[in-house]
């Protein structure tokens, strides 16, 4: 995995049969900290901390962040329904509910599309 040209070796686990690779937010700063050798590691974290901060503030006050060409997060309401416990059958009143959602943009998802990475196969095609 590279994000600009920081070679990123990303943390795996298996899930059923499958092995999955992701990226977690050390590794994140620690490859914004190496392409970016006039930022020490701590500095790196707190960019990427206030960058996320700034985005929850954002989504708390219902705000919509639009990051060109990457995507945009936003909120969205899920009504009142009625819900089943799935131990007993038993009907329960599920609330209304605010969630964070995510699009993916345009050049994301086209940059995704044509890496060809499949499920199961680490390496672009």
């Amino acid at each position: 995995m590279e994000v600009d040209g920081a070679r990123l070796r990303p943390a795996s686990f298996r899930h059923g049969i499958e092995e999955i690779d992701r990226m977690i937010k050390s590794e994140l700063i620690a490859a914004l900290a190496e392409e970016h050798p006039h930022l020490t590691h701590a500095h790196a974290e707190r960019v990427v901390n206030r960058v996320l901060e700034e985005i929850a503030k954002a989504l708390e006050r219902g705000d919509r962040v639009e990051l060109r060409g990457f995507g945009a997060f936003s909120v969205r309401q899920r009504p009142a329904r009625e819900g089943r416990n799935p131990r007993t059958g038993e009907s329960v009143q599920v609330k209304e509910k605010h969630v964070p959602f995510f699009r993916a943009g345009k050049e994301l998802r086209e940059r995704v599309d044509a890496s060809k990475v499949r499920r199961g196969s680490h390496e672009p095609a």
